[in-house]
């Protein structure tokens, strides 16, 4: 008889093992920040209290996701939620070398729109036959969050809910 119970309390423990391998039970899921500064807010969504401002490469831990949304841990420590859009399981490393690719994807292109820094930029601009004076002059656009809130009280629109 106690064969069998020793038995039985060794199987749960295997089954619990392999369901906590399979699940990924206890990893740490880390993700890159994409953009250039990523505002990490108290809420999810995007008119949330900013508590912090995270740089293009920062890695972040995922505690959660909710709907377009990821509920972060900083490097410092804190938690606060970022945009899903904002964020990429690559990690990013930004190095110069001889390593370095000579093609680049569409978010690739988006980002040197960004502004890496003026040197970068013009080059790829030049090599690419690129003009980016939309984009900078989109950038140089800027309203305080209070205003975009009462833009869509007036408007009665509402803030994503997710």
């Amino acid at each position: 008889m106690r064969n069998r119970s020793a038995g039985r309390g060794l199987l749960i423990v295997v089954c619990l093992l392999l369901l906590a391998a399979v699940t990924g039970y206890g990893e740490t899921k880390m993700m890159s920040v994409t953009v250039r500064e990523a505002p990490v807010r108290s809420t999810p969504s995007f008119l949330g209290k900013i508590v912090t401002d995270l740089a293009y490469g920062s890695r972040v831990e995922v505690l959660e996701t909710r709907g377009g949304w990821v509920r972060i841990r900083v490097p410092g420590g804190d938690s606060g939620w970022l945009h899903s859009s904002e964020l990429s399981q690559k990690k990013i490393a930004l190095e110069a070398g001889s390593n370095v690719r000579r093609s680049a994807s569409g978010s690739e292109v988006a980002l040197a729109g960004k502004g890496f820094n003026e040197q970068v930029e013009q080059q790829y601009k030049n090599e690419n036959n690129l003009d980016y004076t939309w984009v900078d002059r989109m950038e140089k656009i800027s309203y305080p969050p209070d205003r975009l809130v009462q833009f869509l009280r007036a408007g009665d629109l509402h803030g994503e809910q997710n």
